[in-house]
């Protein structure tokens, strides 16, 4: 059995083929998956009520099971609408590069060629989402 902590089949398939530099959307439930997501991506649907699970036990998920080098959040409109980002990025390994985006660039990233999946969640605040791009495995 799988001693890994996530045990999803879809979601370690996609992350086991995701390739150094590919992305990994980890999206609140109100995020557009259907139309705002690479045509070739895994989209998981996760939630099974609001609020389960959130963005950040996602991403902390993800970051025990593949390496993580970057994160990208997406400007929220209010500086208290910054919360979420800051819990992601508490989640993750010290050193990761992080970098904030408009929403129309963050769409733009979850369209692009190097997205290889998107777990969606039942995270309902407002700007929680956030784009992990795979690292490679420390020699």
């Amino acid at each position: 059995m799988l001693t890994t902590p996530i045990i999803h089949p879809q979601v370690l398939s996609a992350l086991a083929s995701a390739g150094h530099k590919s992305l990994v959307v980890i999206a609140d439930a109100h995020f557009a998956a259907a139309t705002a997501i690479a045509d070739h991506a895994v989209v998981v649907h996760a939630a099974l009520q609001p609020g389960q699970p959130l963005v950040p036990e996602v991403v902390e998920l993800v970051a025990n099971t593949i390496m993580i080098e970057g994160l990208t959040t997406m400007q929220p409109s209010e500086p208290a609408l910054g919360a979420v980002a800051q819990q992601v990025a508490n989640k993750l390994p010290e050193g990761i590069e992080q970098t904030a985006v408009t929403r129309a660039e963050f769409t733009a990233l979850t369209r692009s060629a190097d997205v290889a999946l998107c777990i969606v969640t039942g995270d309902t605040r407002r700007f929680a989402n956030a784009i992990l791009r795979v690292g490679v495995t420390p020699s």
